[in-house]
């Protein structure tokens, strides 16, 4: 059996979209879909020029699978274009990250899509309170031993 999917992390809450040559009906097309995954890996690195290294970082990936990601997703887009099938964006595996948030006042946690549109709070949702912030996430601390190895390594 298979190991499961990892799941992407892509930026933009996406919408399913079709796009086909102009003149000539859906139903007589073939179609071809291009996963979210995908469209995000080609926009990090065609469209913002991201390196494959910085852009596999940014959606939670290795350098190996976003390059596997993104030249499927070229040829994809090129057979769409130069053979005239239809070019349907959906699906994939996948997640939009959250961005959180906590009232100073009564503690209330929540979270915001990340490219949902909503922007940044002004208060908080429970109590009103405009003294808000941003959660950061929690570095991991290295263990005692794994310092002292590295205290024991520098010279």
């Amino acid at each position: 059996m298979p190991r499961p999917r990892k799941r992407r992390r892509v930026w933009h809450e996406p919408l399913p979209i079709i796009f086909k040559p102009v003149g000539i009906p859906l139903d007589g097309l073939e179609t071809i879909t291009l996963l979210y995954e995908e469209l995000e890996a080609m926009r990090l690195i065609d469209l913002d020029g991201h390196y494959q290294e910085d852009a596999a970082e940014q959606m939670g990936i290795s350098r190996s699978t976003i390059q596997r990601i993104v030249t499927e997703a070229r040829r994809k887009v090129t057979q769409a274009l130069v053979v005239g099938t239809a070019l349907q964006i959906e699906g994939g595996t996948f997640r939009v990250p959250a961005v959180h948030w906590q009232c100073n006042d009564c503690a209330h946690p929540w979270e915001i899509k990340h490219g949902s549109g909503e922007g940044a709070p002004t208060q908080c949702p429970v109590c009103g309170s405009s003294s808000i912030r941003l959660r950061r996430r929690r570095q991991h601390r290295k263990s005692d031993s794994e310092n002292r190895s590295e205290e024991s390594t520098v010279d």
